[in-house]
């Protein structure tokens, strides 16, 4: 029963980390479509942990993306490094796929805002007649819902449309937002530690430590 769960877990993984990296999906929709795929019911289904689901990631793209993935990776941190300086105000720190270095083209960015007052990252984006949506998203892999903006952007080097959701947290909850994730990473980076990213392997899929 155990080698039936392990092999289930590893399975839906596997399916998961295909919707990750070909369609964007994040980790909670990919586990659940490949489930439904699989036709597996969600009432007794042995899920794979997000740590699981991100080594099937990597592993997906080692195989079937190596050649592309990189360039595309570069390409988004390039885009969130240029939004991160013109929201310098709010000290905004990357994360997700984007950060982690797993986003492919199909990837969303996330960055995350720390704001003295909810909507002063609203008013900036209205003072520079910046077009957003106004919704919610996780904060991080397994993180609540949080106020979210979401632009969506042109990216000539991609040539498509790119959505970038900026988060908008407590100002306060920076003080515990570095702490190192599960595996010893740190879970976010600021826009130096992007530049030291972008600058010591411009053109690769490196981890952020």
């Amino acid at each position: 029963m155990d080698s039936f769960r392990t092999d289930t877990s590893a399975e839906i993984a596997s399916v998961a980390a295909r919707l990750v990296v070909d369609e964007g999906l994040e980790y909670a929709a990919a586990k659940r479509r490949a489930a439904k795929q699989l036709g597996l019911p969600p009432s007794r289904t042995p899920w794979p942990d997000n740590q699981a689901l991100e080594a099937a990631v990597r592993e997906h793209i080692a195989i079937f993306c190596a050649d592309t993935q990189p360039a595309e990776l570069k390409t988004l941190r390039e885009l969130a490094l240029v939004w991160m300086d013109r929201l310098a105000a709010f000290r905004p720190h990357l994360c997700g796929a984007v950060w982690h270095g797993t986003a492919t083209r199909h990837s969303d960015i996330y960055v995350q805002l720390y704001c003295d007052d909810p909507k002063s990252a609203e008013w900036a984006l209205l003072d520079h007649r910046v077009e957003y949506h106004p919704g919610t998203a996780a904060s991080d892999a397994q993180g609540e819902p949080v106020e979210a903006l979401t632009l969506r952007l042109r990216c000539d080097a991609l040539e498509q449309w790119v959505l970038l959701h900026l988060l908008v947290l407590d100002h306060d909850a920076l003080r515990g937002a570095l702490r190192p994730d599960a595996q010893g990473r740190r879970p976010r980076g600021d826009a130096q530690e992007v530049r030291a990213l972008l600058a010591a392997d411009p053109g690769s899929h490196r981890e952020a430590a």
